[in-house]
């Protein structure tokens, strides 16, 4: 059998003596566990390589030691302990090569910012004993350029925390209002303040202070487009006969949706003019009946300003399509269009009206109806008066209708609107 071969230490190879010996330093293994893991013969053969390899000094009483009973060692000589300083120093040396280049990776090819990184380790003292002086020498930067960094990220804490208090005043009123929009808002907060934040510097500081603004999406059913009532086309659908609104009051777009209450749902109606995203009729509602829908439509009519071609656009739901509300198109020479099927995309406008109400003003639950309708209209005053669009080149909604209207006005002799 193989095991039965004498061999002699001529039949181990230096490096395998070395690898032996370092295992055996290291605590990895004892020489009784080397001499049995690597089939090695003679009960004092790693003991020789020891103490003839070996850099901590084995002597005749190693064998103790390497069964790792606590005995003080021998004191090296100096000329083993300037090898063993000779090995650690090389260690260090390549260690610290190492780091660099991970260092130089992370700041080339990821974009890592390493001064930022360094700056915190000082501050929270990672490495005990570390001067600053040592430490921006190390990373080949003057004292002077680490403080002015310090500086510089103080002053921006400061200008980010400034940011938030004023970001945090706009959502008092708006809760869910966009970063875009925010800057839009803030310019001259900002400029008041002496501070100067473009539109990613804004995202950067919302992010850190976990205030950006997720998307939340819902599903409630409230058109029933499978009726027996008359049907109109739409008119606002792409081709040569598109009519696009070019002037506020030309075409309105209307839309139901629900509202959540503590109790049963209720539901809100709108009416929107296509041109300045201006809600300029709503209602809300215990149910669908086609009355308390077409009150949104009369409270429109009401504060109508001209008596031009006005255009009604909805979805095919059954209260649009009723005799009582096609009767008030009739009254008030205003033609109807409505989509092909039931495609909320045909009605987008409406249903982007629908979502911003419920998405950005009315987060908070009301009791009733009546604490619904009082929520409604502080938040249709906040969307028409106060929020942004960027469709609108980031006007709000009442200034574009006032301006829209005066021109029109100007050009075409009012008329009484009769309602």
């Amino acid at each position: 059998m193989e095991s039965e071969i004498k061999r002699t230490q001529r039949d181990y190879t230096l490096a395998f003596k070395l690898a032996v010996v370092e295992q055996v330093e290291k605590g990895e293994l004892t020489y009784r566990q080397a001499q049995s893991k690597y089939g090695i013969q003679g009960r004092s053969t790693v003991l020789v390589w020891l103490r003839k390899h070996g850099r901590l000094g084995w002597s005749v009483g190693a064998s103790s030691a390497a069964m790792r009973i606590d005995k003080e060692p021998q004191p090296l000589t100096p000329e083993q302990r300037i090898k063993e300083l000779e090995v650690q120093l090389k260690d260090s040396q390549q260690k610290a090569q190492l780091f660099e280049a991970v260092i130089d990776v992370l700041r080339k090819d990821y974009g890592v910012r390493v001064k930022k990184a360094f700056g915190q380790v000082l501050q929270e003292k990672l490495v005990q004993g570390l001067s600053v002086s040592r430490a921006c020498q190390h990373m080949g930067m003057s004292r002077q350029a680490h403080y002015q960094g310090c500086q510089r990220h103080a002053a921006r804490m400061n200008q980010a925390q400034t940011v938030v208090q004023l970001v945090e005043h706009e959502r008092m009123r708006q809760p869910r209002v966009g970063t875009r929009k925010l800057q839009k808002m803030l310019e001259v907060p900002l400029q008041k303040a002496g501070i100067a934040m473009g539109r990613d510097a804004l995202f950067d500081v919302l992010r850190n202070a976990r205030m950006l603004v997720a998307p939340k999406r819902a599903y409630h059913k409230t058109t029933h487009s499978h009726h027996r009532f008359r049907r109109h086309p739409n008119l606002l659908k792409g081709g040569p006969q598109q009519e696009q609104a070019t002037r506020s009051e030309q075409v309105w777009v209307a839309d139901i949706t629900y509202l959540p209450t503590q109790g049963k749902f209720v539901y809100l109606s709108l009416i929107t003019d296509a041109y300045s995203r201006k809600i300029v009729g709503w209602h809300v509602h215990a149910s669908l009946q086609t009355q308390e829908v077409a009150q949104a439509f009369k409270n429109a009519l009401k504060a109508r300003q001209s008596q031009q071609p006005l255009t009604h656009h909805s979805d095919r739901g059954i209260q649009y399509c009723a005799d009582y509300y096609q009767e008030l198109h009739k009254r008030h020479g205003v033609t109807c269009s409505m989509t092909d099927g039931y495609d909320c995309y045909q009605n987008a406008l409406a249903e982007r009206v629908n979502g911003i109400l419920k998405g950005e003003l009315l987060l908070q639950r009301p009791a009733d109806l009546a604490q619904a309708r009082r929520m409604v209209k502080e938040s249709v005053q906040i969307y028409n008066c106060e929020r942004l669009h960027t469709s609108l080149k980031m006007q709000t909604p009442d200034a574009v209708h006032r301006a829209s209207m005066a021109e029109l006005l100007r050009n075409v002799q009012p008329s009484k609107v009769s309602t």
